[in-house]
């Protein structure tokens, strides 16, 4: 367990690196690979053994990534080894449900058609996503250490250090913490979070089913939370299944076969009969924001910065985005001969990136809140709303395009571009 009392050798003149990375997850890994293709030398510090990121069993974990993410991978050269096993995401179907009566007829309809860049998105398997990064990373000139546990930091004028568990210690000019929402990155560094919990939890899972998807992604609003339906290649799709926490609860202990009994009339019956074919996960629904993405020498990205809900199935890509920012900010403050540690560097990236997790948060945490509940005036009015949106292609055209990460101002990586 990480001790933050422990203070850490400073090195103020040696760097080991540019820049370190703590947290090995998708975003820690994806910053490494764009930084060091900058020409950044970084080192990425991973808590998880090398053998257990390599695991290639299913266990029903997916992502959706949108249009701007899929082409920062592209750009990072993870594409091309991931393409195969992505499925596109052609369609998004959102309306109302109901327990026992399956989901009620589709309000809201968003179409790939309606842009001219291609699908919205792709449902990538953490398995095949953790393993292309992997691989792209050894082939490139990042410093990876897995199985390692960061115990102290330390910050000086010119340094940002590291003790490991192993008793090596590291420095850089830049520390930057990828190691999600309880980072010990942030918490080192005196950065406090504020947030609420929802009182929901969401119960993850893969299925497969008798029918085809064909590439529609379906979200049902019930009562106590949303129910993503989420296509994956053959016929099987994600299951991102909110219930209020007490009844989730029971449900994950239940056998696979009761599971499986509780979810069919939720589920529908619209791809035919479904079986398990995945582990079941659970994890507390919150919403959680850092109160700052810097510190002196130190910042932030994904989740150690902004956990949301899971609604929008935008994490992963808000993520990415700060990843994308982020590289593009700290290689042109080196081109410029800057210090990229310095407090006016990382104020940039602070500047660039506030406002659009701040929003994309509290319009998910509005959006659970409108949905996640049985009152009957609440659910004629987001009827009526959606309905409306359905029915105004200008606003439906540009909300696809938001949703595919297409709109702001976005970074180099996200148009598939080189920083």
């Amino acid at each position: 367990m990480d001790n933050p009392a422990r203070p850490a050798i400073v090195k103020d003149m040696t760097h080991d690196a540019d820049i370190l990375i703590v947290g090995g997850g998708l975003n820690g890994c994806s910053l490494a690979l764009a930084l060091a293709g900058a020409g950044h030398a970084v080192t990425l510090i991973d808590s998880q053994p090398l053998a257990t990121l390599q695991a290639d069993d299913f266990d029903g974990r997916s992502y959706a990534l949108n249009l701007g993410a899929q082409r920062l991978l592209a750009a990072l050269g993870v594409w091309p080894g991931l393409a195969a096993q992505a499925q596109p995401i052609l369609q998004v179907r959102a309306g109302d449900g109901h327990a026992g009566s399956g989901p009620a007829p589709q309000v809201l309809i968003f179409d790939h058609a309606e842009i001219e860049e291609g699908p919205m998105g792709w449902m990538v398997e953490d398995r095949h996503l953790r393993r292309a990064l992997l691989a792209a990373l050894a082939g490139s000139s990042v410093r990876h250490l897995t199985g390692q546990t960061v115990t102290a930091q330390a910050i000086s004028s010119f340094s940002a250090s590291i003790s490991l568990a192993s008793g090596e210690a590291l420095a850089a000019r830049l520390l930057v913490g990828a190691d999600g929402r309880a980072s010990g990155t942030a918490t080192r560094a005196g950065i406090r979070r504020i947030g609420w919990v929802y009182g929901q939890t969401a119960l993850v899972t893969a299925v497969s089913h008798a029918l085809p998807h064909h590439g529609i992604a379906h979200q049902f609003f019930m009562p106590a939370g949303p129910l993503a339906i989420l296509p994956l290649t053959g016929n099987r799709s994600s299951i991102v299944w909110s219930e209020a926490t007490a009844q989730a609860e029971a449900i994950l202990a239940m056998s696979d076969a009761d599971f499986l009994t509780v979810l069919r009339p939720r589920f529908g019956d619209f791809l035919g009969a479904i079986a398990l074919t995945g582990a079941r996960y659970s994890y507390p629904l919150g919403l959680s924001l850092a109160s700052a993405m810097v510190a002196p020498r130190l910042a932030l990205v994904g989740d150690a910065a902004h956990g949301i809900h899971p609604l929008a199935g935008q994490g992963l890509n808000l993520g990415l985005r700060d990843v994308a920012a982020l590289a593009e900010v700290l290689t042109e403050s080196r081109r410029r001969g800057e210090d990229i540690g310095a407090a006016p560097v990382l104020v940039r990236y602070q500047q660039w990136r506030r406002f659009d997790t701040a929003s994309l948060a509290l319009a998910t945490d509005g959006f659970n809140h409108l949905f996640s509940n049985d009152n009957a005036l609440l659910r004629s009015v987001r009827d009526l709303g959606l309905g409306l949106v359905n029915g105004l292609p200008g606003l439906r055209r540009r909300l696809i395009r938001e949703a595919a990460g297409l709109t702001g101002d976005l970074p180099r990586l996200m148009q598939g571009r080189p920083i």
